[in-house]
Order: structure tokens, then C-alpha cells, then sequence
């Protein structure tokens, strides 16, 4: 157990946790605001050109045929798991702002990076991993959208128009298919430098949440929420990662899924994906609303990491201690 916290106590959630204490201190006002904002929609671009840059058409070929697998990973991801968002923020002892920031959470596309090394770690089918999580990813820049026009109905403009419209053809879909289309000359650059590309990946993350908590704090995000609202938040995403953990196990034994491809739904379909959430949130929402709506994503990011690490490293101890009895 301490070598998979060790695993997910990386520099990276530490730089989040300080981003947010930053942005709670020092948010942008005034030209710099304004300045900061114009970086985070760039971020927005080059985070998702990457992101389309680094899907690769073998992997998901490879993983594609196993189809009714995929077809349940979605299930969870885009139906399950927003009926499960639905019933948690009608709950009447959840403020508004809360429960609009935990259903949103739950109608956000799966994970990537951490989805597929979870898999591996835990002997499960890589190559179905690959294919569910960045179908998941794919389709969520469509479907997400979709979902929080239809199910959330907020104060303040909340929602799909059609200048949000416009913002996720020009922030999201554009550069990702520009950045998959290039992957034939960029491919290479982009395998060589994994880990350059990750720093701008994260750093372009980090930019957008100062700016989202920034603007937040200056419309009175602290305020609003109260050390219980936040303790009743952590309380909520916890029993909402535990749910959808016993679910996604429960169905891989139900549907008699082989054991590769049961890890496979557990990690891909029990995951939600910060890297998405938050550009998106700051596309489809006003930014006195983003850091309010982030915070559940942003804590159930930190759980299920720790989960998913201690039943990824459960999982591989079992298939070695399988491998050495069958030897």
C-alpha cells in the first residue's frame, strides 16, 4: 500500500494543491486577468492538439475489435455515471454550486494516461485500454457538451450556447483532429519528447485552474463554500468513487468478462478525466462558475488515483503469485 501512494504522491498533484493556494492569495485582476485568460484558451489549444497528436491509429486499431467491451466501458462512463451524478446532486443537504460541480464530474469523459498504466501494472489488456480510454476521450468532446446542455440547468448562463458551441469547435475538436491529422510528421517529435510534452501538458492544466480559481476567488468562491461544504464534498466523492468501483467489478463477474478485460472496465470506467474537465468547464461555463464547478473534479481526481493505484498493485500481486503457483 505505502509503494502505490508513493506511486500517485507525484510533483504534479503537489504543483494542483499549490495552484489553488496561489490562485486563493494572488488571483489575476485587471489586465493580467485578462492576459491570463488569453494563456489558458492557448493552453486549451495546445492541450488538446497534443492530445490528438499523441492518438495513435495502431493502438486503436489493435484494441478496437474487442467491441463489447468498449460498449460497456461507454455505458458506465456516459450513462451510469451520470445517473449516479444526478442522484447525488439532488441530495437536498448538497448546496446548488456543489451539486452542479458533481454532476458535471460525472458526465466527463474517462481518463488516458493513468487509465492505460493502471491496466498494465495490474496485468489487464493494454491494447483494449488504449482503445476504450481515447474512444472515451474522443467522443467526450462531443458528448460531454451534449450531456451538460441537456442535464444541468444553472444560474448564470450555465450550459451550451452557441458561443459555446463555436468555443469547443475552435478550442477542442479543431485542434485535436489538426493535431491527429499531423500525427504522420509530428509522430516522431512527439515519441521522442514524451517528456517535454508532458511538462506542457500539466503546466497548460495548472495555467487554466490559477485562472479558474483566480476569477472564483474574486467573485467570492471561499465565501460560498465553507470548510463543512468542503468536508461534505470529499465525503460525497469518496462514496461516489466506492459506488462505481463495486459497480464496475460487479459487472465484469456478472457479464463472465475475461480477467484482462475485467481490470480493463474497472480502470477505464471508473476513472474521470481532469485533463479534460478542466478546459472544458472553462469553455461551457461562465469563470465566476469554473472554480466552484472544478472542485469535486478535482478532489475525486486525487481518490481515485490513490485507489486505483492500491487495486492496480493488489491485482498484480495476485497474477504473480498465480504465475509462480502455475510454474
Amino acid at each position: 500500500m505505502i509503494r502505490a501512494l508513493r506511486s500517485v504522491l507525484e510533483p504534479f498533484i503537489l504543483a494542483l494543491l499549490g495552484t489553488v493556494v496561489l490562485a486563493s492569495i494572488l488571483p489575476a485582476r485587471g489586465s493580467f486577468a485578462s492576459w491570463a485568460g488569453y494563456a489558458a484558451d492557448a493552453g486549451i489549444v495546445l492541450l488538446f492538439f497534443l492530445h490528438g497528436a499523441k492518438l495513435s491509429r495502431e493502438a486503436i486499431w489493435a484494441g478496437a475489435r474487442n467491441w463489447r467491451l468498449h460498449l460497456i466501458v461507454f455505458a458506465v462512463t456516459f450513462i451510469l455515471f451520470p445517473l449516479f451524478g444526478i442522484g447525488f446532486a439532488a441530495l437536498p443537504f448538497v448546496p446548488e454550486a456543489l451539486a452542479a460541480g458533481l454532476l458535471f464530474l460525472t458526465l466527463l469523459p474517462s481518463t488516458v494516461q493513468s487509465s492505460i498504466a493502471f491496466t498494465a501494472i495490474a496485468r489487464g489488456n493494454v491494447a483494449a485500454a488504449i482503445c476504450s480510454a481515447s474512444f472515451s476521450n474522443l467522443i467526450g468532446i462531443l458528448v460531454t457538451p451534449a450531456l451538460v446542455a441537456l442535464l444541468m440547468h444553472m444560474g448564470g448562463g450555465g450550459g451550451v450556447s452557441l458561443a459555446s458551441v463555436e468555443a469547443i469547435l475552435l478550442q477542442l475538436l479543431l485542434p485535436f483532429v489538426a493535431g491527429h491529422v499531423l500525427r504522420p510528421l509530428i509522430g516522431g517529435f512527439v515519441g521522442r519528447h514524451k517528456a517535454l510534452l508532458g511538462i506542457v501538458d500539466r503546466g497548460s492544466i495548472l495555467l487554466i485552474v490559477y485562472t479558474a480559481f483566480g476569477a472564483a476567488v474574486v467573485e467570492g468562491l471561499w465565501r460560498r463554500v465553507s470548510g463543512t461544504d468542503l468536508a461534505l464534498l470529499m465525503a460525497l466523492c469518496l462514496m461516489m468513487l466506492a459506488l462505481i468501483l463495486a459497480v464496475t467489478w460487479f459487472l465484469g463477474r456478472v457479464m463472465h468478462l475475461p480477467r484482462e478485460d475485467a481490470i480493463v472496465l474497472l480502470f477505464c470506467g471508473s476513472k474521470k478525466s481532469l485533463a479534460s474537465g478542466v478546459p472544458m468547464a472553462g469553455v461551457l461555463f461562465p469563470a465566476a462558475q469554473v472554480g466552484v464547478v472544478l472542485l469535486p473534479i478535482m478532489l475525486f481526481h486525487q481518490f481515485q488515483l490513490i485507489a486505483c493505484a492500491i487495486i492496480a498493485r493488489h491485482y498484480a500481486e495476485q497474477a504473480d503469485e498465480e504465475k509462480m503457483t502455475d510454474g
